[in-house]
């Protein structure tokens, strides 16, 4: 009985998580010949504030902190 565990940064839609408990499933009836209902797949959103690496946080490296944003912005 394979129980899959898949931590994503939250925001992947509804479509996008079916199609990865479709393709996780899948692969483990063909690889290991388990029967489809014996695949147990959990999907766990994390905020991008509650993960990080490189000692940062994922919510730093993806959007660009105020005083970044204002000095893209050039001036006229």
């Amino acid at each position: 009985m394979p129980y899959v565990k898949i931590e994503v940064i939250e925001g992947i839609s509804r479509e996008q998580k079916a199609g990865l408990v479709a393709d996780v499933t899948r692969s483990l009836v063909d690889r290991l010949g388990k029967r489809p209902e014996q695949v147990f797949v959990v999907i766990q959103e994390v905020s991008a504030d509650d993960w990080g690496y490189a000692g940062a946080l994922i919510s730093e490296r993806t959007t660009p902190r105020r005083e970044d944003a204002s000095a893209a912005v050039p001036s006229q």
